[in-house]
């Protein structure tokens, strides 16, 4: 069974980030949340979340890391050398990355985009270093997955599920993601 990990920083941003977990674990997925510090983590609307585990080198052990965005939460991933490496082992090691809004910033100072296709928030295609910028709602190429912003982690949750080898149809079906006006 696939295992995704989704790291909260302080200012993540909460409605991205718990509907990317919410969809992965409706999809029979292993989806953990990695705090830094306290396990309580205040995201950029107030909101105080308890995540999982302990951001440590046990996340090694899973096949998909991901990184959400928010103010400062993007920022603040991108500021952590214990983030920015485990980025580059999971490229070195050929495992899935994926990230959306300024969660995308990460991948440019990690140095795992040059040559790949991706896409971010408004005004990110001089910020994502290295990568093709796309105007995509999602783009995935190779292990990079990549997505836009607030208005967009179904579309990028149904992707990465799918990735990792699930059908979504159902689930969409039942979450009335179809109905309403998603493909």
């Amino acid at each position: 069974m696939s295992k995704v990990a989704v790291l909260m920083a302080e200012g993540f941003e909460e409605g991205e980030t718990m509907t990317i977990v919410d969809i992965l674990r409706r999809s029979d997925i292993t989806c953990h949340t990695f705090y830094f510090g306290e396990n309580l983590v205040k995201g950029m609307h107030n909101m105080s979340i308890q995540a999982d585990k302990a951001f440590s080198d046990k996340i090694k052990d899973y096949d998909m890391i991901v990184l959400p965005g928010g103010r400062p939460g993007g920022q603040n991933l991108k500021e952590n050398p214990a983030v920015i490496e485990m980025v580059q082992y999971f490229n070195e090691n050929n495992k899935y990355i994926a990230a959306m809004c300024s969660g995308t910033i990460v991948l440019s100072d990690a140095k795992v985009i040059e040559g790949k296709q991706v896409t971010g928030y408004k005004g990110y295609a001089d910020k994502l270093i290295g990568g093709i910028f796309q105007q995509d709602v999602v783009v995935a190429d190779k292990n990079i997955i990549t997505s836009q912003g607030p208005a967009t982690p179904y579309p990028f949750a149904y992707k990465i599920a799918e990735i990792l080898g699930k059908d979504t149809s159902i689930l969409r079906e039942r979450m009335l993601y179809n109905m309403a006006g998603g493909k």
